[in-house]
């Protein structure tokens, strides 16, 4: 009985530290970390000061407390066409399936890329570039199988390219087996405790992507859009942040250490993220379990990295676990580095209501109806953003 109650107490003790709170009256009080004031106490006031100093002085502080710093090097990059249909969508695209080969150290690793082009095109086109981190059947290649998630021919007949590439071709979204892949590369990252990790690898698969692009003449290099839901859209914040050749930056129900605020503790909070999902982040972020107010750095400064080139954050309405009010609050944040560029924000003072999207650039925002998903109705938004661009 003795060890019956013990084990039931130690029971209790772990649902209660992993109990998410979903109540705006529980939210604690925080103070954010500023995102104008330099790690020596310097205001900054100009684009220059922000650019020089303090820019990459958070860029730091993310790469070492959370993601994880990102590989530049490697010894060759290699693309090779290995299937192409140039009729796709009973003609109205051509279908281009590449392989991005990375060459280091005598090993490599293949990044394989789905691409189609409008045909209509008359130059090179903008193109939507998804990081997939659900199956490979949304991207069906065959379109055979179509998907809200990557509605391929919605984005065709908009005239704009897409493309996508799966995580797992970076690193599989498994704790045992994340290593088998980029950083087969990288295994230096694997003993350093602000090495990169899987959100990492992923972020960098879409800059190496991003390297093909600027190959591919039917592409407009200057025009990429990269997109990502959930723990994809934690990827495609970080990637825009640390690859600023990304136009614009599309982060879909992306929660906590995506666009929501961490020091709110409301939905998914850290803690949880780093003891389920422990492979996606560095080592030194799991001293930050149940600490958000200790971090450096919050999500708005996440943001604020990608300025001035637009960002589109979206939430579903049944989705509290990614907090829609904090991801809003951490863009209304970000405003004061855009203001830097003479960009004013169209967000209102308060959250949209539901289904009522804020289209205008440099911060767009919805709140979708809905569940924690990728649909048409977001991916609609997104082409309706590009097409609102100066």
């Amino acid at each position: 009985m003795k060890q019956f109650l013990t084990a039931l107490f130690l029971l209790v003790c772990i649902v209660n530290s992993v109990a998410q709170n979903y109540d705006e009256a529980k939210v604690p009080a925080y103070v954010l970390p500023e995102i104008l004031t330099t790690s020596a106490g310097q205001e900054v006031k100009i684009r220059k000061a922000w650019e020089d100093v303090r820019r990459p002085e958070i860029l730091k502080l993310f790469e070492d407390n959370i993601y994880g710093q990102m590989p530049k090097d490697y010894d060759s990059i290699r693309y090779t066409l290995k299937n192409e249909d140039k009729a796709a969508m009973n003609g109205k695209a051509r279908l281009k399936e590449v392989a991005v080969q990375v060459f280091r150290n005598k090993k490599s690793i293949q990044i394989n890329l789905l691409l189609f082009v409008p045909n209509n095109a008359k130059k090179p086109t903008p193109v939507f570039v998804l990081i997939n981190n659900r199956g490979k059947d949304n991207t069906d290649p065959t379109r055979k199988i179509k998907s809200g998630f990557w509605p391929a021919e919605m984005v065709i007949d908009s005239g704009y390219a897409i493309a996508a590439f799966h995580v797992s071709d970076l690193a599989p979204d498994n704790k045992e087996t994340y290593m088998n892949g980029v950083l087969q590369l990288y295994p230096e990252h694997l003993k350093a405790d602000n090495g990169m990790r899987a959100i990492g690898a992923w972020a960098w698969g879409a800059s190496r992507v991003m390297d093909y692009f600027e190959n591919d003449k039917d592409i407009d290099a200057k025009n990429v859009i990269v997109v990502g839901h959930s723990r994809g859209g934690k990827a495609s914040l970080w990637a825009a942040a640390q690859d600023q050749r990304f136009a614009v930056c599309v982060t879909n129900c992306s929660g906590n250490t995506g666009a929501a605020l961490a020091r709110r503790q409301f939905g998914e909070r850290i803690t949880r993220i780093n003891t389920t999902f422990p492979h996606w982040f560095n080592n030194n972020y799991k001293k930050f379990n149940d600490k958000e107010n200790e971090l450096p750095v919050d999500q708005h400064m996440l943001i604020a990295l990608i300025a001035p080139r637009p960002l589109y954050a979206t939430n579903a309405s049944k989705d509290l676990w990614a907090d829609p009010t904090g991801t809003f609050l951490a863009l209304k944040k970000a405003e004061e580095v855009y203001a830097l560029y003479g960009m004013k924000s169209k967000l209102p003072a308060n959250p949209p209501g539901i289904n009522v999207p804020v289209l205008k650039p440099p911060l767009a925002y919805h709140n979708r109806e809905g569940e924690h998903d990728l649909t048409a109705y977001d991916w609609g938004n997104f082409i309706k953003l590009m097409r609102s661009r100066p």
